[in-house]
């Protein structure tokens, strides 16, 4: 729609909610967020290792150990070629896909099911069992796309080693990813320590804006899975103590004069960007500490006729049981400091 009015390369990033017809399942929803990064407008693998930098950085203030991996289109197609298969290099990397979920036995099966003969499928399984760049090109050099494919990793990791990062990443010979619309560099976010699928993906898409009417321009974009994210934060244990307990101070009021008069000084505390809240109804103290509890609130004000005459109010640390007569000015500074 905006062709004519960017400016190439184009940067953008979108949280938008999806729809996908799955199966519900752990990790696999039908309606789920997702948060995509992408560069539309050039080929430089500069872009992928940016991405990749992207992940590092995220995952990391996260604190959520993961694993990188990344692969190249063009090396699954060279290792289809070198196969004799190269009409089938679908039928394959879908089952290369699998590996995780069916084991390199249950890929076996899968291959000869959609058609691929025996002799293609020993070529295929000993060229995934490859681990270093060294080797692989030796494997493909039949294979002028496959080579290609290793140049462009070559590449993408001189640029990983030029910057820095803290997760681990990792080339995956078995990394395939099913979407057929990636065409070079392919990407795979997993979580450590939590039996989950991956929590984001990517790569380049050489032909996907033809589709919509902008021909030969080059794209790569990764993904991240909010829900799935989610997910692993919670089975880790890993959001901040503070992230569901935001509230810093509870009001108590004993009657409906002090109820109003904490009802003022609630306002200052909001305004000062305190996160406070009052009780709804003054009256039974015993009742408005439980909620205090439940809430894991760490400071509450108390207010009835005392504190009103004095302008003093009485604020309990809920965790070191303290409780001290301070002006609203004192109360605010006390809870920003926290």
């Amino acid at each position: 729609m905006h062709q004519n009015e960017l400016t190439f390369p184009f940067k953008r990033y979108q949280i938008q909610p999806v729809w996908r017809a799955d199966r519900p399942q752990k990790g696999r929803y039908r309606e789920f967020y997702q948060c995509d990064v992408d560069v539309v407008g050039s080929t430089s693998l500069v872009y992928e290792a940016e991405l990749v930098q992207i992940y590092d950085e995220v995952f990391s203030k996260l604190k959520l150990p993961v694993v990188i991996k990344f692969n190249n289109r063009k090396i699954l197609e060279g290792i289809a070629e070198v196969a004799g298969i190269p009409e089938r290099m679908v039928e394959m990397t879908v089952a290369i896909d699998k590996l995780d979920k069916i084991g390199l036995d249950g890929i076996k099966k899968e291959m000869g099911e959609r058609g691929i003969d025996d002799e293609a499928i020993t070529t295929i399984t000993q060229i995934l069992s490859i681990q270093s760049l060294d080797e692989l090109q030796n494997a493909l050099e039949s294979s002028e796309r496959g080579k290609l494919g290793i140049q462009e990793v070559q590449t993408l990791l001189q640029y990983l080693s030029a910057g820095q990062t803290q997760q681990e990443i990792r080339f995956d010979i078995t990394l395939a990813r099913g979407l057929n619309y990636y065409t070079g560099c392919i990407f795979e976010v997993q979580a450590k320590g939590v039996a989950m699928g991956s929590i984001g993906g990517g790569g380049r898409y050489d032909n996907l804006t033809g589709v919509f009417g902008l021909k030969d321009v080059s794209g790569v974009g990764v993904s991240f899975g909010a829900e799935r994210i989610y997910d692993v934060l919670e089975e880790l244990k890993l959001f901040p103590a503070d992230t569901s307990n935001s509230l810093k101070v509870l009001f108590m009021a004993f009657d409906e004069a002090a109820h109003l008069y904490a009802f003022a000084a609630l306002s200052k505390l909001r305004a000062a960007g305190v996160n406070s809240e009052i009780y709804p109804d003054p009256g039974k103290l015993k009742k408005q500490m439980k909620y205090a509890n439940d809430r894991q609130v760490p400071f509450v004000v108390l207010v009835g006729e005392e504190e009103m005459n004095s302008g003093l109010l009485s604020c309990k640390n809920m965790q070191s049981g303290d409780q001290e007569k301070l002006t609203i000015e004192e109360i605010i500074t006390k809870t920003q400091a926290q």
